[in-house]
């Protein structure tokens, strides 16, 4: 089993990258493809850069150049549900573009026209193993449910309800939508390990600084935990 793991940021990738017996690194356009074994895993990992385009590239070159049978999107997020506080973890159980807005045609919002899907859902496979991994971590509360992705990182109350009128999510990010999208139309399996970084709102950019090292290194952690278990 080969995993593909994308984090939008370096830092959401160096933990993994730090402890990875790595044989090749490849260039494709702009983005570096990190090819080798990670706790005795054939693991490919990318970092993408953050934003709903970068993600989808990067999914995209992944599938088409190593065939993962799983990509894991690694990283943080901001939290929509008053169960996930900062160094909590959210698990998708499905992934929503939010701000994809066809109403004015009569589409429900978030629809991506062409496939005609609102939500995205994780592999149940997948999220059990994410489950079972944050489960063997003691003291750092999980939740499972919705993810919703936006090219914005939200920076106000008014913005977290606005998404929140519209769908039952329970974090927020710029990536994992995307990737989502780009799995199933390829028919890869895939999940969404986030940790909260924020709340979302007025003082996520002070949360976000002060918290992104932490919540960066805990979804490493997951990952790898992720990996011990074996094949699917």
């Amino acid at each position: 089993m080969r995993v593909g793991i994308i984090g939008a940021m370096q830092n959401e990738v160096t933990k993994l990258l730090e402890c990875m017996s790595i044989r090749t690194v490849d260039r494709v356009s702009v983005t570096d493809y990190y090819v080798g074994t990670l706790d005795d895993r054939e693991v490919v990992i990318a970092k993408s850069g953050p934003g709903k385009v970068n993600a989808a590239i990067c999914a995209q070159t992944m599938i088409l150049k190593y065939a993962p049978d799983v990509i894991l999107n690694t990283g943080v997020a901001g939290s929509l549900s008053h169960a996930l506080a900062v160094g909590d973890t959210a698990v998708a159980s499905a992934v929503v573009q939010y701000d994809v807005d066809t109403t004015a045609v009569g589409d429900p919002i978030g629809l991506i026209s062409g496939i005609n899907v609102v939500e995205f859902p994780s592999d149940a496979a997948v999220v059990e193993r994410l489950t079972r991994a944050l489960d063997a971590i003691p003291d750092v509360p999980y939740q499972v449910g919705m993810v919703a992705t936006g090219d914005k990182f939200l920076k106000s109350k008014g913005e977290k309800d606005e998404i929140l009128k519209h769908f039952t999510a329970i974090a927020c990010d710029m990536e994992s939508g995307s990737i989502g999208q780009v799995c199933y139309v390829n028919q890869t399996a895939f999940g969404i390990i986030r940790t909260i970084s924020d709340n979302a709102d007025s003082t996520s950019h002070i949360d976000y600084a002060q918290f992104l090292e932490l919540a960066a290194s805990r979804s490493a952690a997951v990952a790898r935990l992720f990996l011990h278990q074996g094949a699917l």
